[in-house]
Order: structure tokens, then sequence, then C-alpha cells
């Protein structure tokens, strides 16, 4: 790729979420939310005498991965200001107001004026960017101002545009970066291949450390508590409709187990698709509002018991990673979608199996839970219906995969006490 057909790709990329906007709410955000980015940049400047670090991460995944770093930044050196910013709707809508950053913000899209200004105006003095998402023209003007860079859970396969014979432009962001600290000895055997190897530290992935200090820190959730009565109980996180498909038909016929369903979008008409396939559900805010197992053909009715649902539907965001801890069995959503099952380690951590779709080789901590025995890759309905009953009976099968799963995070943990380490070592918050 040349900085010419990098530029089309821009022009092309904004004018799609511009034709998209009318109908799709996310090109709408993604469109709106940039409108006041440079008038709150320079509220947040015009108010804040604190030296800035900046955060940025493309969504929501990438914010938990930056998010054990940013507190750990954040408890030591109390004398800088964290700006976090974000490319997707998906990560700013849900964390626009996090108290742990100073200021949230949409990333403007990439052009050499946007990153010109955003620089001049922010002056960061250390940049974490995570995970992925490479944007030139940032990377190129935090270069010029010899700002430190750091990569943080990177991770490289060989497909990358980085690693073949036309992938120089992409090579060169590369060479933006301070330091990359990588997930696995094959994203840092892949970088030496084409030159980088001084500045790769394989740190392993700060996920590891999010989810093990959320599960030391999970609070009890007494309604779940009350819907589960000390049945077994699947949970279902983050699923996409081809998941639900494959769930219905089990959670219809063993009306003795409860199932906890958190789906990945909870707009109004797809909470009523689940309604329609699972028989007997109950929605959690329903709970809320009556303390009762209350329902009626989806419409939830004060002063109506309805003792036999057996699927509790989660129509709110941000309770999933709590809601594993009361996990026989977890399924995870995302695998029969293009872009892979979502976050196995949220549900790993508490030692539970870990079922998901077929798509998940992109995800490394899918693939060594896989190898490690902690997870199950299913194909269909059939093979996740047998996998289920085979767990369910609790026997050396389920004892074995709980402890795999379990052993598997902790023995991860301590990649943000590497990053933490290399910027103190390094002295890059200190005079």
């Amino acid at each position: 790729m040349s900085i010419i057909a990098y530029r089309l790709f821009l022009w092309i990329y904004k004018g799609g979420a511009i034709l998209l906007s009318p109908f799709n709410e996310k090109a709408k955000r993604w469109l709106s939310g940039r409108k006041t980015v440079f008038r709150d940049l320079e509220t947040f400047i015009g108010q804040n005498k604190s030296p800035v670090i900046w955060f940025h991460c493309a969504s929501l995944g990438e914010f938990e991965q930056a998010r054990p770093l940013l507190e750990g930044i954040r408890e030591q050196y109390a004398g800088y200001s964290t700006l976090l910013s974000f490319f997707s709707p998906s990560g700013y809508e849900i964390r626009k107001d996090y108290s742990g950053a100073d200021c949230v913000i949409y990333l403007p899209m990439d052009s050499g004026r946007n990153a010109r200004r955003f620089l001049d105006l922010v002056k960061p003095v250390l940049v974490v960017w995570v995970k992925y998402e490479y944007w030139h023209f940032y990377l190129k003007g935090i270069r010029q101002r010899k700002i430190p860079l750091l990569l943080v859970s990177g991770i490289f396969r060989p497909e990358q545009p980085f690693f073949s014979w036309w992938g120089g432009f992409y090579k060169n962001m590369l060479g933006c970066f301070t330091h990359l600290f990588v997930q696995t000895r094959e994203s840092k055997n892949l970088l030496g291949s084409i030159g980088f190897s001084d500045n790769v530290t394989i740190s392993g992935d700060t996920r590891f450390d999010r989810v093990i200090e959320i599960a030391g820190l999970a609070e009890g959730l007494p309604l779940v508590e009350k819907f589960i009565g000390g049945q077994p109980v699947i949970i279902a996180g983050s699923t996409w409709e081809a998941d639900e498909e494959e769930l219905d038909h089990f959670a219809n016929t063993q009306t003795g187990i409860k199932f906890i369903i958190a789906p990945h979008e909870i707009d109004e008409v797809h909470l009523q698709d689940i309604e329609k396939l699972f028989r007997h559900t109950v929605r959690y805010s329903v709970l809320e509002t009556t303390g009762d197992l209350q329902k009626n053909e989806g419409i939830a009715i004060a002063g109506m018991e309805h003792s036999n649902a057996n699927v509790l539907l989660v129509d709110n965001i941000g309770m999933l990673a709590r809601l594993y801890q009361y996990a026989t069995i977890a399924y995870v959503g995302g695998g029969f979608g293009d872009d892979g099952v979502h976050n196995v380690l949220e549900a790993a951590v508490y030692g539970k199996p870990v079922i998901f779709g077929p798509i998940y080789e992109k995800f490394v901590e899918a693939v060594e839970l896989v190898d490690a025995g902690g997870a199950f890759s299913i194909e269909n309905a059939l093979e996740l219906e047998d996998t289920l009953l085979l767990l369910l009976k609790k026997g050396e099968e389920y004892n074995s995969s709980c402890r795999a799963a379990g052993n598997y995070v902790s023995s991860r943990n301590g990649a943000t006490r590497k990053i933490l380490s290399y910027i103190q070592e390094n002295r890059l918050l200190t005079n």
C-alpha cells in the first residue's frame, strides 16, 4: 500500500460511514461523536495542568486490556493526567464515563491535519496503543515529536500485511513504536523476521491481569442466585443470533437446567427474538422491578409468577464478568460469526469449562485454552448438546476441564507488571 492508497482507504471509510449513518446507529454515532472532539480536547487541556499520558483503544475489548496498565500508571504516577481515546462506538459509548481517565474521547479520523492538531493540543509525554490499529498520520506525528510510544498486548499473524512483500507501508508504521510488548513467542519471531527484535518483549496479555482482578473483586448477585436456586446453570455470554439458535433446543427440552443469556446486542428487537426462541424466559429487568420470576409471553406483568422460567435474559450491559462466577458451564458467543469468539478469559478465570463455536483461530487465548483442555469448540447444535450432557455429569471430564481453565488463566498473569517495570527502568515518566 502507498500513501495514496491509504488516503483513498480513509476517504472510502468515512464516506461509507456517512452513507450508512441514516440506517445504522453505530455509523451515526461514529460520525456524530467526532463532531465535538477538538472542542472537548481544548476544554480538557485548558483545565488540565498536568502532563498527559495518552491511551488509545480500538474498542471495548482493547479497553479491558488497557485498563490494568492505565490504572497501574495512575497509581504510581499521580502527577500525570490520562487521556483515553476510542475508535469504535462500541467502546466509547460504554466507557465514556469511565472515571479512571481524566478525559475520554473518540479518536478523530486519521489525517495529517487532524494528527497535527491533536498532538499540538494534547502534547502527550507517553503514548500507549493497545493490541492493534495502526493509523499512519498519528504514528508518524508521534515519532516526529520523539514521544515514547508503546504497543501493549500486541498479537501478530503471518497473513498480516507487515509480513508481505508489499507491506513496506505497514512495516514503517511499526517503526514508529519505541517498544512493542507482544503476547506470544510467535509474534516476537514474526517481528524478528522483518527486523524488529531489540525493541520487542514477550509480556503476555494484560487481559489476564484484568480478569483475575475482576474475579477477585466480584460481588454477588442476589437476584441471579435466587433464579438459579441451586440448580446447574449454563451461562451464555456475548451471544449472537447464531449462538442462540444453537442453544435453544437444549434449553427448551432440559427444563431442569437453568440458562442465563447475556446477548452481545440488547436492542428490543433482538431481545424479543430471543424470547421467541426460548419458551420459558424472564428478563433480568423484571427481577429488578418485582423481585420475582414474572413473565407472560415475553412481557413482564407485576404480580404474575412464572415459576417454570428456566432462562434468564440479561437485558443490560456490564454484568457478564460477574455472572460467570455462577456458571456450571460457560458458553461464549461469537464463534459462529466472521469476527470470531468473544472474551473467553472472563469465564475461564473462575475455573469453569468454556464452550464456543468453530471460529476462534485468531484468538490465541481460545486456541491455548482448547489445547489445555479447559475449553471445547463445537460445530453445531448436536455437538453442543453432547458436550453439555457430558460435562453436566460432573465426572472426571468436568473436573479436569475446570482445573485446566483455572490454571491456564492464573499461570499467565503479570503482563502489566512487566510493562510498568519497563516504564520505570527507562524513566519514561520521570524527570
